[in-house]
């Protein structure tokens, strides 16, 4: 072995401590909007995972726009939003405000995740943490203490803890999906399993729509998912979605 080389391993069992990575950086892309968020977290996390993608919203014309999520779940109740077709706009790490902490005696800074815009007019922002800490009395008065000082800034109307638990893998994946088909828009067919769903007084799985309708199979089934990302139809978020899926309409 060259004299310039040390072997880590021979001599120190613990893991070698490396120097933090910087923020990932995306140069200028031609056609997308670029991220606008007041804090950028796409830095390199081995406990967190962030998310980078494009998304459209009709306040941006549909025009692709660059998000950035830091953790999963934060990118599931973001997808959750831009699935709901009365959303207007999504904007991810909006804002930041400071309030001061009596038990820490100290000014403490706070940077919301998600800012959802309603069709209305409706502004509302989600505070995603997970169940554990939401179990946690502390944190409801940090709640507190981030909604007084929300309503200062006046940047929307009001304010939701969102448990993060309740976005599994599973659901998360579906999610996703539901996104990606939302991108191929085919209103003929989704009104027509819509429809043919309506008309079925024993609906249970999906393939049982599937000889209602004039459109083949492949269509159908990107319209259910399509249906129930658009909570049109329902069905298990926290399983596999395929064509013996348990669908039903919402009540």
């Amino acid at each position: 072995m060259p004299q310039t080389i040390i072997d880590h391993d021979s001599w120190n069992y613990s893991p070698p401590r490396l120097p933090k990575a910087t923020k990932i950086e995306l140069p200028p892309i031609f056609g997308v909007l670029a991220f606008d968020g007041v804090r950028n977290p796409g830095f390199r996390s081995a406990t967190s995972h962030r998310v980078w993608f494009t998304y459209r919203t009709a306040a941006n014309n549909w025009q692709p726009k660059i998000g950035i999520c830091e953790s999963a779940v934060e990118f599931g109740a973001g997808l959750e939003a831009l699935l709901d077709p009365n959303i207007y706009d999504v904007k991810f790490q909006p804002c930041t405000v400071q309030y001061y902490c009596p038990e820490e005696r100290r000014n403490t800074t706070y940077r919301h995740d998600i800012l959802v815009t309603l069709r209305n007019g409706h502004k509302r922002l989600l505070f995603v943490r997970n169940r554990a800490s939401l179990e946690k009395e502390k944190t409801w008065r940090n709640i507190k203490h981030v909604a007084e000082a929300t309503k200062i800034i006046k940047i929307a109307n009001d304010m939701i803890p969102v448990d993060g638990d309740t976005y599994t893998p599973q659901r998360r994946e579906n999610l996703y999906r539901m996104w990606k088909l939302s991108d191929q828009p085919d209103p003929e067919s989704d009104q027509e399993v819509y429809d043919a769903a309506r008309r079925r007084r024993t609906l249970w799985y999906m393939r049982d729509l599937f000889p209602l309708v004039n459109v083949d199979q492949k269509r159908a089934f990107a319209s259910c998912y399509r249906l129930i990302g658009q909570k049109r139809l329902e069905a298990n978020l926290d399983n596999v979605i395929w064509e013996h899926s348990r669908v039903w309409l919402p009540t």
